[in-house]
């Protein structure tokens, strides 16, 4: 907003509602107007307040200018009255922005520039109005206000800049675009704030003043254009060189704690305006170092030298901790006393809730004595391995005040906080909390940063903020996670996590490549062990983070920042070991008397179920006995677990448990935590909450509601990852999702929904994997036990509530995941009831509903115990007929993809069932679901691509009976010439494969007229040509299976176009290892595997005059290379070939290579026999195609009799060796 302002000595959010200090009126004679008194009633109050500030606005209107000494003392008494008023409070809401524009204007019109101290209340006035009423002013008033001020700083005195600029930065807080036509005056070669923000100006209150309307300049409201070049690299430059300049000697450390402030600040709205571009004078390395090293500004024990650049490299730069000369001895022998017994007190001062430092403190003020880095021991009573010692009084730091204190700091030593009241003591608190708002200046910056840069290029400059490795036997890296322990304020300690969260999120793929399973390898270190070595201390550092925190809010940011690591690191290519002591440490925290560490935790433990699941050490952690209480587990205790132990684990544990017997190796009875989370759920809380849990409870005796939900999220995850550990608490899970959706909150209602998809989903898993080792029938007895409960509970009230969309839709998608053998099992009124809800719910006005619905039906459609119902089927059909011509894309996307499962059913019935099924089947019907899928095709590509699916199948089914119609004889034209359009079309990859596919699957059809159509032609060509030039291979493969499918030579046509076809395949074989995407080549062995069949297809049924065609392929120079490739494929080594296929029919189609040799011996006696009596004039060319494939046959052989012999040779050897 356009009043938003800012101040020099506020805190880094950059917003206050406090008056400045040090800005009074420059006239110390004139009196000043008291504040209103608060009247006894508030109405009362507030209507004395607008009466007495719009008599003020009317008496300012009223004067017109003049030189008269009148009224100079008017406005005197009306600037000060005015400025004296708190307009932050509510009794000043009912004052409109037009009001305050008109009187800043005409305010403006009434002070000349020779009144200077009018000038400087009418800047305090501009800045109060606009900061304290958020007033947006219009850019009439902009114009005239900016103007006036820019006239202001030409003319007057510079004592009066200041409070110029202030106004100044009051009126462009967010208009930096709006200001186009002064920004040459204001940011030219030769503007005021260039000239007063550079590091040269040595007046330090008009260089934090401009830097700051600068930083203000910066920063862009969403909707409006961004400060536009080159005035925007004109701010970058002032700002960066600001935060490179040092501090000059004769400034007070408060004063440029401020500017470096403003600089910050101003750098964060410059890159929240856009992505990250490198220009030549924005280098990233520099803005980084530059970064870096206010990150760690006045930290105590650190005194850090940067380099100028940071340059992206695996391996850490040089970054140096000097050590310093040491205190005085009486310091020493202090710290030597007090050490110990400073660590014990603040270990037990930690478990006292409120009385611990930070959480007994307001938002803006920062705790000295709330983080003891004494407490941050590995486990066991060892030593910190990160390399500081507080106890050591040899190591010594020079601070940013220029005092030597040692890594303990100075100001926690003393045994009570009575030193703190001398005025020394004082400035010293207050100087340590100006620094510690840089350092979180500085990390909110780096936050923008990796918010606009690509994580591909900040991913470079990784080692220079995440460690590699722990320090031994040197200094510690200064990283994210030094701030992260180190730190003695909150604050910042959250910042630095919120910035390594933000590092972490979407790194999968950077981190995949970190691997250490392997032996170590003695002659270099490859990156992947040293990104595995930086994992291992990620883990190392953010678990001691972990313990030794005591704020919750900094607590909660550990937590989250855990949960972030642990979604993106590879366990699977790590040695095991890294997950064990984080789920032991967290454990306790789920009772944590906070509820956002609650959440927090619970959501960690989601990220840990979830991830790479199911892993091997997370299975045996979930196997773990619940009983075994944290609190008497050595090493998972915490010093703010110790007292904040408010709920007992083990009666709430064994209040839910129940008998059963486990999956194989499993305890009897449900996993801990699956326990944990029902009670979580289900059960009342035991104790009063902390403040933050206020209002948060769905009930007056129930867990707060994000609690609640986060415990459904983890069970959810719990059974999609870890299924056969729920198993044995099936029946209990469908209760409490039966319970969640009985409950008034539509979240829990949403959740449980969400819990029985999951349910179900893992039953058809467990059902398939389990196919062939347990009896159909004893498998689902419990789940028909399960979905019957569940069914006749309030999943269908769920479904009809029109009232909750989402949850209906929820509903539709638990529906949907029914064990199909379950289904067949349950009642008839169950089964007609589920079916006759979802069709009336495609006719739903919500969109996400019917789509749900669609989708839901689309799996039932395949069901055995339903898809043979021809009144099913039908009724099916028309519901997804009319949801394809929805308005919603998402709509009509389900629908297609059910209209594909619809005709992949029609495809099994009519092998299955036969012409029963086709009979009864509506011809019209059939039609229509032609002409909708047709129409479909010519869709976006979501729709497409399963409409196109659904064309092959369409065309597959058809008959005699039907072709002979002529009413399907333009449809069937429609729908071949929108598969071949769409195959040469320039959709996505899978829509082009899903054409090919369907072209295929027509072919299949010996009803269809192939061959002798017109469209034959253009078939056969759109298909020769994608498997030659289409970039994918996949679709070459699919393009190559579908050449291959007619069985008969009159099915490819006249003797033109089998030579078309027989030379894009010999082209497509001879350049398949040619590409330009390197992913591709993962698919060359499946596409010649698939090329090579194809060709020995067409050889199979070649007649007299393609050899002609074949003949002048196999004459020039491709014949080696197809012979070398066809002597792979018939060879045993093209059983490997096929490696790499997706899907059951592609797969289908690769694994014959074993039978290639048996087609080659059928095609060469059929070309010597009947064939060779046929041919009269073609016999040079039978002899080229017969001579060729005896040279396949010879090389063959010549092949597999020497890899006899060194098979034989090599059993030879090793029976000599055993004799010997």
């Amino acid at each position: 907003m356009a009043g938003k302002v800012t101040f020099f000595d506020s805190s880094t959010s950059f917003s206050s509602n406090r008056n400045p200090q040090g800005f009074q009126p420059a006239s110390p004679d004139i009196p000043r107007f008291s504040p209103l008194a608060k009247a006894r009633h508030e109405l009362d109050g507030s209507a004395q307040a607008q009466d007495q500030i719009s008599r003020c606005f009317n008496k300012l209107r009223s004067l017109r200018p003049s030189d008269s000494a009148t009224l100079k003392t008017e406005l005197n008494l009306l600037f000060d009255q005015l400025i004296s008023e708190n307009y932050s409070t509510g009794n000043h809401d009912n004052i409109q922005p037009e009001v305050v524009c008109e009187m800043l204007m005409h305010a403006s019109r009434l002070v000349p520039l020779s009144q200077e101290h009018l000038i400087i209340k009418l800047c305090q006035l501009i800045h109060q109005l606009l900061n304290q009423l958020q007033v947006i002013v219009d850019e009439h008033t902009l114009d005239v206000l900016v103007s006036y001020c820019s006239r202001a700083l030409r003319t007057c005195s510079s004592w009066t800049h200041p409070e110029v600029l202030l106004a100044l930065s009051s009126l462009v807080y967010g208009n930096g675009s709006r200001c186009h036509r002064h920004l040459p005056e204001l940011l030219g070669p030769s503007g005021i704030l260039v000239s007063y923000g550079d590091p040269s100006q040595p007046d330090i209150e008009l260089r934090r003043s401009a830097v700051h309307c600068i930083a203000n300049l910066c920063l862009s409201v969403p909707g409006q254009p961004y400060l536009e070049e080159p005035y925007k690299g004109v701010c970058y430059g002032i700002l960066l060189r600001t935060l490179q300049s040092p501090k000059p000697p004769d400034v007070e450390d408060i004063i440029f704690c401020t500017l470096l402030q403003s600089a910050l600040k101003g750098m964060q709205y410059f890159l929240n305006g856009g992505k990250w571009k490198g220009v030549p004078n924005q280098d990233l390395g520099t803005l980084l170092a530059v970064l870096k090293r206010f990150m760690f500004y006045g930290l105590p024990g650190i005194s850090v030298e940067m380099p100028q650049v940071l340059y992206p490299a695996p391996l850490p730069q040089y970054e140096t901790v000097p050590a310093a000369k040491p205190e005085p001895s009486q310091d020493s022998s202090v710290q030597k006393k007090t050490a110990g017994s400073q660590q014990n007190k603040k270990r037990k001062s930690r478990g006292k809730g409120k009385k611990a430092g930070a959480e007994g403190k307001k938002d803006g003020e920062e705790g000295d004595g709330d983080h003891i880095s004494g407490l941050l021991k590995t486990g066991g009573g060892g030593v910190d391995q990160s390399g500081w010692s507080l106890g050591s009084p040899s190591v010594s730091v020079t601070s940013q005040s220029g005092v030597t204190p040692q890594l303990y700091p100075s100001w926690k030593k003393g045994s009570s906080d009575s030193e703190f009241s001398d005025p020394e003591g004082g400035m010293q608190s207050k100087i340590r909390l100006y620094q510690a708002r840089v350092r979180q200046s500085a990390l909110q910056c780096f936050l923008a940063v990796v918010k606009c840069v690509e994580k591909r290029i900040l991913y470079g400059y990784w080692s220079s903020f995440v460690p590699d490795a722990p320090g031994i036997g040197g200094p510690p890296p200064l990283t994210l996670l030094t701030i992260a322990l180190k730190d003695p304020s909150p604050k910042v300690r959250a910042g630095s996590l919120q910035v390594l969260s933000a590092l972490l999120e979407g790194s999968r793929q950077f981190l995949s490549t970190a691997e250490d399973t392997s032996a170590p390898r003695q002659a270099f270190t490859p990156f992947s062990a040293t990104l595995a070595a930086g994992v291992r201390e990620l883990h190392r550092c953010l678990l001691l983070a972990l313990v030794a925190e005591s704020s919750c809010q900094t607590l909660t940011q550990v937590l989250k920042c855990l949960a972030h690591l642990v979604s993106n690191v590879p366990y699977n290519r790590l040695r095991p070991g890294l997950l064990s002591p984080l789920w032991k440490q967290i454990r306790p925290y789920v009772r944590h008397r906070d509820v956002n560490v609650r959440v927090s935790s619970l959501t960690l433990f989601g990220a840990l179920v979830s991830t790479q699941a199911p892993l091997p050490e997370i299975q045996l952690l979930l196997q773990q006995p619940g009983s075994a209480s944290t609190l008497g587990t050595p090493g998972i205790s915490t010093p703010q677990e110790l007292s904040h132990n408010w709920r007992l684990p083990a009666r709430r544990d064994g209040e839910v448990s129940s008998p059963g017997v486990g999956a194989e190796g499993a305890p009897e009875g449900p996993c801990w935590l699956l326990q944990l989370c029902v009670s979580l759920v289900t059960l009342p809380r035991e104790e009063p909450y902390s403040d933050s849990d206020a209002g948060g409870s769905s009930g007056a005796s129930l867990e707060p509601s994000p609690v609640r939900l986060e415990a459904l999220q983890v069970l959810a995850h719990l059974v999609k990852g870890y299924f056969s550990l729920a198993q044995t608490s099936l029946l209990e899970l469908g209760q409490l999702s039966a319970r969640c959706l009985t409950e008034q909150d539509a979240s829990v209602q949403l959740h449980g929904a969400k819990l029985l998809e999951e349910l179900g989903t893992g039953i058809i898993q467990q059902y398939r994997a389990d196919a062939n080792t347990t009896p159909q029938s004893a498998k689902c007895v419990p789940v028909v036990e399960f979905w019957s409960e569940v069914l006749g509970g309030p999943l269908i009230s769920a479904l009809q509530n029109e009232q909750h969309p989402t949850l209906q839709t929820s509903a539709c998608d638990t529906l949907s995941s029914i064990l199909p053998q379950a289904f067949s099992q349950l009642p008839d009124k169950t089964q007609v009831l589920c079916i006759t809800i979802l069709l009336g719910l495609t006719y739903s006005e919500n969109s996400l509903v019917k789509a749900a619905a669609v989708r839901a039906l689309g799996v039932y459609i395949l069901f055995p115990c339903l898809r043979e119902d021809v009144m099913f089927v039908a009724d099916t059909a028309n519901a997804i007929l009319t949801a394809l011509d929805d308005r919603s894309p998402n709509v009509r996307a389900k629908a297609a993809w059910s209209l594909g499962n619809l005709t992949d059913t029609l495809i099994v019935n009519m092998q299955s069932v036969g012409l029963e099924f086709q009979e009864e089947f509506s011809d019209m019907l059939l039609l229509n679901m032609l002409r909708s899928a047709t129409k479909a095709s010519g869709d976006k590509d979501r729709v497409k691509s399963n409409a196109v699916r659904a064309l092959g199948n369409l065309l597959h089914f058809l008959q005699p009976v039907h072709l002979g119609k002529p009413v399907f004889e333009q449809p069937l034209q429609e729908a071949i010439r929108a598969l071949i359009d769409t195959v040469r079309g320039d959709a996505t990859m899978k829509v082009r494969w899903n054409a090919c596919y369907a072209l295929g699957n027509a072919f299949r059809n010996h009803n269809l007229p192939l061959g002798s159509a017109v469209w034959s032609k253009e078939a056969y060509s759109a298909l020769s040509h994608v498997v030659t030039s289409c970039k994918n291979f996949k679709v070459r493969i699919k393009s190559a299976a579908a050449l291959s499918v007619p069985s008969t030579r009159d099915r490819y046509g006249d003797v033109h176009q089998f030579a078309e076809v027989w030379r894009a395949l010999a082209q497509a074989l001879e350049h398949s290892e040619e590409t330009e995407d390197f992913l591709e080549y993962r698919y060359c062995a499946s596409l010649r595997s698939q090329l090579c069949r194809a060709l020995l297809h067409l050889l199979s049924v070649c007649q007299p005059d393609d050899l002609q065609a074949l003949r002048s392929s196999l004459s020039d120079q491709s014949r080696p290379v197809l012979r070398g490739f066809l002597v792979h494929y018939i060879s045993d080594k093209g059983a490997s070939l096929a490696a790499g296929v997706d899907g059951a029919d592609e797969a289908a189609d690769h694994l014959v290579p074993e039978d290639g040799l048996m087609v080659l011996n059928e095609t060469l006696t059929r070309l010597k026999g009947p064939l060779e009596e046929a041919v009269l004039d073609s016999g040079e060319d039978l002899k080229t195609v017969v001579g060729f494939l005896e040279d396949v046959v010879r090389s063959f052989e010549e092949i597999k009799e020497s890899d006899s012999k060194d098979s034989f040779l090599t059993l030879s050897k090793s029976s000599q060796q055993k004799r010997k």
